[in-house]
């Protein structure tokens, strides 16, 4: 039977990333994906200025009466870009609604800094989302500071890695960390999994330019993947490689596609990972 998961994030017009990218993405990993979009926004943010931006918070209690009034629900929850007066009704959605995994990419953050609009009260409210989680999926910096810590983006080791998804895991009682954008060497890039006491690691190849979208390609592929019954290092693994695929069809055209990564064009390759 097809699972239907809620994802709810952000919508840009134009530019792939959040639901431009879920939805595809989880379509292609065969699972239904219905959407609760936090905010419109007229182009993604990176590369582009004046675009305009479309609260949607107001409809989140519409949306969910109507759920309840026509019996919806939903088999797993998945989040992405979210605004803080919208996480009580995302509590809501995952105690009525949702009969399956609760799966929080606590998006805020990166390169060792707040998103524009976010600070550390936002962490720490992220932080109180992401407690008792099936999966949470937070980058280095991410996971720092839903900790209140200070991050460090390089000369780290395996032991302060592990050490953060054990605080992770025992502040906020997850089922399950996935800690993206592990390197302990120059030329590699992956992520760490930490689950029932253990730690797996996964490595590609590290692509020296940085991309927008990518961080929603890799959480949405994970999603798919898990929800199609991959173990959470499997689907992990499924997501590297898929999203390194998309930037490499991308890098050639770089300076002139300020959208996001071809993640399209590599569909089929996500489809032979999910069949292997």
């Amino acid at each position: 039977m097809q699972k239907r998961i809620l994802t709810i994030q952000d919508a840009s017009c134009v530019g792939q990333c959040s639901l431009t990218v879920a939805l595809p993405v989880l379509s292609a990993c065969g699972v239904e994906a219905s959407v609760l979009p936090s905010a419109l926004l007229s182009t993604h943010t990176s590369g582009f200025t004046g675009f305009t931006v479309l609260d949607l918070s107001d409809e989140f209690p519409k949306i969910i009466e109507h759920w309840k009034k026509e019996g919806i629900t939903f088999d797993g929850v998945y989040t992405g870009y979210i605004l803080e007066k919208q996480m009580g009704y995302i509590d809501t959605i995952c105690r009525e609604l949702n009969r399956g995994p609760k799966i929080i990419d606590p998006v805020m953050a990166d390169h060792g800094s707040f998103y524009y609009g976010f600070d550390e009260k936002f962490a720490a409210k992220m932080a109180d989302l992401c407690r008792g989680a099936d999966v949470i999926l937070p980058n280095l910096t991410e996971a720092a500071f839903l900790l209140g810590e200070e991050c460090r983006l390089s000369g780290y080791d395996r032991e302060y890695i592990e050490g953060l998804c054990r605080r992770l895991k025992d502040t906020l009682d997850v089922g399950c960390v996935i800690l993206t954008g592990v390197s302990f060497a120059d030329d590699e890039l992956g992520v760490c999994v930490f689950e029932n006491g253990t730690f797996h690691y996964y490595f590609s190849e590290k692509i020296a330019r940085n991309f927008h979208g990518t961080g929603d390609i890799y959480s949405s592929t994970f999603v798919g993947a898990y929800m199609r019954g991959k173990s959470a290092f499997d689907a992990a693994k499924i997501a590297v490689d898929y999203t390194v695929q998309a930037i490499k069809l991308t890098v050639d055209h770089a300076d002139i596609h300020p959208y996001g990564v071809f993640f399209e064009s590599a569909v089929p390759y996500l489809v032979e990972l999910l069949n292997e």
